[in-house]
């Protein structure tokens, strides 16, 4: 088994960091108005990670957690947000969540917010709540959540929104219309570059944008070629220079961790539609294989095997 960090880097958790203000005004703009920005925030992942070291790994994609202040409360009366980005469906998600969340309260004796941004493509799936009661006991949480599919139905908004964020829904919803297409996506990705370009950003705000569209929506092989072209072109026709052959190399590896997150995802796919919900043993162990012909090669068998209990076997071996 590979020992990979738990707290795996990905472009959803450097887009998070790098704009989180940004993130909660677009996402969740009843939280983003009581913070008082002024007092600053400060991230605290490596504490995130041993309040959750013991918890169940399920299907989770990044997560944060951010210390803020309250608007009209002291400096003192700081509170937390944690943050989850789902990928994919987890029968577990709404458990974990809460599990995370009491851990939280827990360690630190204060106020904890609980939020989360589901990116995955099944419509139905919208865990919002976890609870249970035992005789005259009840415990629940409550947890907001934004689900991507549901800014495809007014994409024209999008568009003209000048948040860094649209741009990020976007393109995380064009990497799910053009999965089976690779042609479509090649025109996907050209427009919303294009796109990148029109909205005047700055020049690292379009290094970052780029890297994260760049890392969602792969090519294969000839039309990366291509695309490669186009993008000179498209920087010709804006007259700015800014994807250097250096930062091209650096987003060949952000590309290569896009190759695998798809595969996973086609993987996983195919076992929730052949078998059912997927053990959250499963999904983990899948989640630290970081091999892309690995990868391949039990997704071939999550199509041919006759049963879970077989694909496990081969995930085994």
């Amino acid at each position: 088994m590979n020992d990979v960090p738990s707290d795996y880097d990905s472009p959803w958790k450097v887009i998070i960091e790098r704009y989180f203000p940004e993130f909660m005004a677009f996402f969740f703009p009843r939280a983003y108005a009581a913070i008082d920005w002024t007092k600053g925030y400060t991230f605290l992942d490596k504490e995130l990670q041993q309040v959750v070291r013991d918890a169940e790994s399920g299907t989770r994609y990044v997560d944060k957690l951010v210390q803020v202040t309250r608007k009209e409360a002291s400096e003192a009366d700081w509170v937390l947000i944690h943050i989850e980005v789902q990928a994919q469906r987890d029968t577990d998600f709404a458990r974990r969540m809460f599990i995370y969340h009491y851990r939280l309260y827990d360690r630190y004796g204060r106020l904890v917010a609980s939020m989360a941004v589901l990116s995955d493509a099944n419509p139905g799936w919208r865990p919002q709540q976890f609870s249970y009661e035992l005789f005259d006991c009840r415990v629940s949480l409550d947890f907001p959540v934004v689900k991507l599919l549901d800014y495809e139905q007014d994409w024209t908004a999008l568009e003209a929104n000048p948040s860094p964020f649209a741009l990020v829904v976007m393109a995380q919803l064009q990497t799910h219309r053009t999965r089976q297409n690779p042609e479509e996506r090649y025109a996907a990705k050209g427009q919303l570059t294009r796109l990148l370009y029109q909205k005047g950003y700055k020049r690292q705000d379009i290094l970052e944008l780029y890297r994260f569209l760049d890392w969602l929506m792969t090519l294969p092989v000839e039309l990366e070629q291509q695309f490669r072209l186009d993008l000179e072109q498209i920087e010709t026709e804006v007259k700015m220079r800014y994807v250097t052959s250096i930062e091209r190399l650096a987003m060949q590896e952000g590309r290569e961790e896009g190759r695998q997150e798809a595969t996973r995802e086609l993987l996983l796919e195919a076992l929730q539609t052949r078998f059912g919900d997927v053990p959250g043993e499963i999904v983990t162990r899948l989640n630290e294989i970081q091999d892309s012909e690995i990868l391949k090669m039990l997704h071939r068998q999550a199509l041919l095997a006759e049963s879970l209990a077989e694909f496990e076997e081969t995930l085994g071996r």
